[in-house]
């Protein structure tokens, strides 16, 4: 875990890894987008932006997807402060489909805008999607957010977050871990003991080789986990694009592909359930999101089937294949 790759000298601003991961997401998200875009005989700018567009909309929707989870957390003080708390994406707190949701909402508004076709379109972003995807979770991995399950240390899945990390701290805070007593100090206004900031014992020498030893407890590496299954997701939907099927068919495989490996990995994790069933919010809506590729899948070959799409003149879906111009 390394939340914070370096400071910038005389600034002191600190480059975060996480929001690395996410630029070199978008950028390999990016250059996918433009080569299949030109093998499709589309202007490839246009997917530049939409990358660009997608990036900001998916984070404007994953923050207010997590405040909305999160609400009661940004209640607690002034109007201003709280408004502060909600929009400052230093301190943490997305959720993916949230993001999801909306990036996708302002993506097919950009390509009705553009005329670009949609449904190649949506077929050439899927695996660029899922690309972005495998780097954001790498980010959560590096910032130590996102961790699954509690599990025995000696399972190959296991993982230990370091001193002062959310998952150390969520284990001080439900009292699963007793940490060095050194490591305590007293919280003048909670009036119990708190963890001491990791500021406070890089000044003290003596503090720094303990602190450096404690550890969270074992949990389940959902983040590398979700890394790995988008990756695949990824060069599936490349190769399903590299096929003569109908236009769209490539998004549908896509969500069903990434419904269902989001229901199983948040049956990993740790999240409360909803609307009286035993899922979580985002199993819901994995769950949805597979279920709509289905439909995607067959309304795109009744549409071919009826001859209503694939007839745009000037783009090559209409006689050449993606496979074909790939060569």
């Amino acid at each position: 875990m390394h939340p914070e790759l370096f400071k910038i000298p005389f600034f002191d601003y600190s480059i975060h890894t996480y929001g690395l991961m996410m630029v070199l997401g978008l950028v390999a998200a990016m250059e996918l987008a433009k080569f299949l875009a030109r093998r499709s005989g589309l202007n490839p700018d246009l997917f530049s932006s939409a990358a660009i567009l997608g990036l900001v909309s998916g984070l404007i929707g994953a923050r207010i997807a997590f405040v909305l989870q999160n609400f009661s957390e940004f209640t607690t003080g002034s109007f201003g402060q709280n408004v502060f708390n909600a929009i400052n994406l230093t301190s943490g707190g997305l959720v993916y489909y949230g993001g999801f949701l909306l990036a996708f909402a302002t993506l097919v508004g950009w390509a009705i805008y553009k005329h670009i076709p949609l449904l190649r379109g949506m077929d050439i972003i899927a695996p660029c999607l899922m690309v972005g995807l495998a780097f954001g979770r790498v980010g959560c991995f590096l910032n130590g957010c996102c961790w699954g399950q509690h599990c025995e240390a000696s399972s190959p899945l296991a993982v230990t977050f370091p001193y002062h990390s959310p998952a150390y701290l969520d284990d001080f805070a439900e009292k699963r871990i007793e940490p060095d007593p050194r490591l305590l100090e007293r919280d003048p206004i909670a009036r119990r003991e708190r963890l001491a900031d990791p500021k406070s014992v890089a000044k003290q020498p003596e503090l720094v080789s303990i602190a450096a030893q404690a550890r969270s407890l074992p949990v389940i590496n959902t983040q590398l986990i979700s890394t790995a299954t988008a990756s695949l997701i990824a060069l599936i939907t490349f190769c399903v694009f590299t096929l003569y099927l109908s236009p769209g068919r490539g998004f549908a495989v896509m969500m069903v592909l990434e419904g269902l490996s989001r229901f199983l990995i948040e049956g990993l994790r740790i999240e409360p359930a909803v609307l009286g069933t035993p899922f979580t919010l985002s199993m819901i809506i994995g769950l949805g999101v597979c279920a709509g590729g289905i439909i995607l899948w067959f309304v795109a070959g009744f549409l071919r089937g009826r001859r209503l799409i694939g007839e745009r003149p000037g783009y090559p879906e209409t006689s050449v294949s993606p496979s074909a111009a790939l060569t």
